[in-house]
């Protein structure tokens, strides 16, 4: 745990982890519930800490891409785009961000 707290990079493949599950919890647990039991309570729990996440993604990959001089049209624009689509923060971790460590 203290590997991905020590670096930029760590910092950004635990937050698109946490936003990846946050996603999955929404769309696969939450949303059901929703509609199926008629109850909102879990999606208004899971909505706010999934957009946090969402938010601290964005302004991290944008930070990490500044620092490590990314070039928006080789990896900037891959990370950004991960974290809209569901399990894309696990796929970038796999192929672009553990590389970098």
């Amino acid at each position: 745990m203290m590997r991905f707290l020590s670096t930029k990079v760590g910092r950004l493949r635990l937050i698109g982890f946490l936003e990846g599950i946050s996603l999955l919890v929404l769309t696969g647990i939450a949303v059901p519930m929703k509609y199926a039991s008629n109850d909102p309570s879990l999606v208004k729990l899971m909505g706010p800490i999934h957009g946090f996440f969402f938010v601290i993604f964005v302004i991290n990959a944008l930070s990490v891409g500044i620092e490590y001089k990314w070039k928006f049209s080789e990896i900037t624009w891959k990370v950004l785009l991960a974290c809209i689509i569901p399990f894309g923060t696990f796929y970038i971790d796999y192929r672009i961000l553990r590389q970098m460590e």
